[in-house]
């Protein structure tokens, strides 16, 4: 349901399993007691919560029954169930906590993202419609009122969705093939580029899909491709295995680490200077859950924190990270806290009533490194390696340098269509410390270093980052 964008880099390098709220009422803040407890125990559903319920943003009602959990959608062109058993349900819907007014909060776990649900009576007929024909026009509304109440930033990217849905709708019509409406919604997507808009379909044995990179350097890779008659996947696969040597071999001279399925490199690039390289939030091993996932990052972060134990400086490369989870991306920032800080705010788009929730960066009780810090990010930076950025950039002794990340903060709401396809967006605002939105517009470094020139993309970054080594290891060099 929920996720961050980390497919990329795992599909390429070593394969992996895997603009405010509308109303004018007070916002709604959370309630300072009851932790959150487990929506299901056992096989118990917890009381409190069983029912039905609304949310506020996403356009999700929520049943909890004994029987387990079951979704639906809902916007303006109709409700219908969503096919997710209550396994799938439970890692979004994992854990509950009252709220205000007799609201509930659910959550995929502790300390993460508050979903506010009202209770209601009952789900509204129109869901127990089952026997309604989901033609192309009907696919074609639902599509329509799903991104204009939910998708939150077509100002930020300059599209008028309003236009490019009444052109669609003409071209719309019952009994059109299915390759020609996949075709149709593409088209009012073009333009966006933002790296969490997908859509995806199974036409037959053909699987379909579209989405927009919104990065410099992929795209100089795609034309590259393109002019030597290669497969894209194959000259970023090249590209990615040169980025990775010149980090083990040259950077860290052949005696660095890789660590959790070689998401992360980490060593000494000179005596006194630490590095870390941070490929994706996630990822670091096969099927497994968020809480083994930290399990797996702090043995390895446990190991390169106490080596960097007296270092004069430790650069930190997300230059190459194409998202996962806000909770690793936390944690990692936490190994560089001094004190607990704000990093960032989020909301749901057109959450009527509610106030933006906030997350921190503390120390974190394990080692830790807070002395001077380099944070090296590029416009391949995306998702939680740019919630990651926002955290990191909250500390007093952390400079960030680079180049401009991509500018796409939220969370992926992922919303199967009646068909069985699926448009995946963002409906998250994300502020930092100072209240600045950089969706669509990417977080701008403090200082300018060229980390993928267009003349030398293959080992631009590894001469980058021997020059912040040459700046890192002077005494004097200070963080701001």
């Amino acid at each position: 349901m929920h996720r961050r964008l980390l497919a990329g880099f795992c599909v390429l390098m070593t394969g992996c399993a895997a603009s405010g709220p509308g109303g004018s009422s007070p916002p709604l803040a959370p309630p300072a007691a009851a932790a959150p407890s487990p929506v299901i125990q056992g096989e118990t559903t917890a009381k409190g919560v069983r029912g039905s319920w609304r949310s506020r943003g996403y356009g999700w009602l929520l049943t909890v029954s004994d029987k387990g959990l079951l979704l639906h959608h809902e916007s303006a062109a109709g409700c219908y169930a969503d096919p997710t058993g209550t396994a799938g349900l439970l890692e979004i819907f994992g854990y509950s906590q009252p709220g205000p007014e007799g609201a509930v909060h659910f959550l995929s776990l502790p300390g993460e993202t508050r979903y506010h649900f009202d209770r209601i009576d009952r789900l509204p007929p129109s869901c127990n419609d089952e026997k309604r024909a989901w033609d192309a026009p009907r696919v074609f509304e639902v599509f329509a009122a799903t991104l204009a109440e939910h998708y939150a930033f077509f100002k930020e990217r300059n599209l008028d969705w309003s236009a490019r849905v009444e052109a669609g709708r003409a071209q719309v019509s019952p009994g059109m093939p299915e390759r020609k409406l996949f075709d149709v919604l593409s088209t009012t997507l073009q333009g966006l580029g933002d790296a969490h808009v997908n859509l995806s379909a199974e036409i037959g044995a053909e699987v379909l899909s579209f989405e927009e990179t919104h990065s410099q350097t992929l795209e100089l890779l795609s034309a590259r491709a393109r002019a030597e008659g290669r497969p894209a996947k194959e000259v970023e696969r090249a590209w990615l295995r040169a980025y990775r040597d010149g980090i083990l071999q040259v950077i860290l001279g052949g005696k660095g680490h890789q660590a959790a399925k070689d998401r992360i490199l980490w060593g000494f690039a000179a005596p006194r200077v630490g590095y870390l390289n941070v490929v994706t939030m996630g990822g670091y091993g096969d099927h497994l859950s968020r809480e083994k996932e930290l399990s797996a990052l702090d043995l390895v972060l446990d190991e390169a924190m106490s080596a960097f134990h007296g270092a004069d400086a430790v650069i930190v490369d997300v230059t190459n990270n194409r998202g996962g989870y806000d909770l690793i991306s936390r944690a990692i920032a936490n190994r560089f806290a001094d004190q607990k800080r704000l990093a960032f705010t989020k909301q749901a788009y057109r959450a009527k009533g509610m106030a933006p929730q906030a997350f921190h960066v503390e120390p974190s009780p394990r080692p830790r490194f807070t002395g001077r810090v380099y944070l090296l990010t590029s416009d391949v930076t995306v998702s939680a390696g740019e919630t990651f950025t926002l955290a990191m950039r909250a500390l007093p002794h952390v400079k960030h340098l680079g180049t401009t990340t991509r500018g796409a903060f939220s969370d992926v709401l992922e919303k199967p269509l009646p068909n069985g396809w699926k448009v995946e967006f963002s409906n998250e605002i994300y502020l930092d410390t100072e209240g600045q939105l950089f969706e669509a517009r990417g977080v701008p470094p403090e200082e300018t270093i060229d980390v993928f020139p267009k003349d030398d993309l293959s080992n631009g970054h590894t001469k980058a980052v021997l020059r912040l080594v040459q700046l890192s290891a002077r005494p004097e060099a200070a963080v701001k």
